[in-house]
């Protein structure tokens, strides 16, 4: 309808509707009534990685994207997309911890794992010995995981678990492939060590940050893998210890046993779907109470 023919009829009805809802919202702004602030809007390239994060991964809501507030770190992918990051520090935090999901894009449920821990992290819901500084990159590998279909490798073809500086490399990680795998391009580690710009942030973010611990979720073995110096948790819900053995170029090769980072690696049982929720959170429980007895205790420190 016509504004003019509003104006013409001030005293009818359709007059009225609009005289009252003026009038009650004065009166609403008057008086004060508080009014729902709006979420506040991701950054762009954030968003837009959570767009394609909740389209993709099992598990995972817009909800569940957005709150874990994660911002782009100082790296990029091979094609470009932000390398996203969340930091949880702690006053007087003695301990760091570096939680790793989707270094291999085509294990979808590792990137919603390490969403999910992220929450209960920031929930702080568990008491600890000490505080722990959390530092979180959900999917070190987006341009493998968002990919259709998704892969393993990033988009140079690279096997970013196989790209690390472990000594002899040069020699070891072509001879392992070449040898070992039958040339699978699913593993391919690369023309040399730290070639990609994904597995350069990891490294990078292993000196920066100066972890205790290095958490490492892959899928879909079923299974708990552990690299460094001190005794292995046996158990995180209901994935038992089962050291499957090192590999050139991997993380826990080089963390664990090169650098004396212990490096936790969590085998999920299935790559396209998490563990129910009651399991993530069990699974979570069980590495804090790991971590309680093996990192924070005096002789730990």
């Amino acid at each position: 309808m016509s504004s003019h023919v509003l104006q013409r009829h001030p005293g009818g009805r359709i007059g009225r509707v609009v005289a009252i809802c003026f009038v009650a919202t004065t009166h609403l702004f008057a008086l004060g009534v508080p009014q729902k602030d709006p979420k506040p809007a991701l950054p762009d390239p954030v968003a837009a990685q959570c767009h394609d994060l909740v389209r993709r991964l099992p598990n995972v809501n817009a909800a569940l994207c957005r709150d874990a507030a994660l911002t782009p770190g100082p790296a990029r992918s091979v094609q470009g997309r932000a390398l996203l990051v969340r930091d949880l520090p702690a006053p007087d935090a003695r301990l760091r911890v570096l939680v790793v999901g989707g270094i291999h894009g085509d294990e979808l449920s590792s990137s919603s794992v390490a969403l999910h821990w992220l929450r209960l992290a920031e929930s702080g819901g568990f008491a600890l010995p000490q505080a722990v500084h959390w530092r979180f990159i959900p999917a070190l590998n987006p341009d493998g995981l968002i990919r259709q279909p998704p892969r393993r490798v990033n988009a140079n073809g690279v096997d970013l678990n196989r790209n690390f500086p472990t000594p002899r490399w040069e020699r070891e990680a072509p001879q392992y492939w070449e040898r070992r795998t039958g040339k699978d391009p699913r593993r391919w580690p690369g023309p040399k060590p730290l070639s990609e710009p994904e597995s350069r942030y990891l490294h990078e973010e292993m000196t920066r940050f100066a972890p205790h611990l290095i958490v490492s979720i892959h899928a879909p073995f079923g299974v708990l893998d552990f690299d460094g110096p001190m005794a292995p948790p046996q158990r995180l819900g209901r994935l038992y210890l089962d050291q499957v053995g090192i590999y050139p170029g991997s993380l826990g090769n080089f963390g664990g046993v090169h650098k004396g980072i212990p490096v936790v690696t969590v085998e999920l049982p299935h790559a396209q779907r998490t563990p129910l929720d009651a399991e993530m959170r069990q699974m979570w429980v069980d590495l804090l109470r790991w971590m309680s007895e093996r990192l924070m205790t005096p002789s730990a420190r």
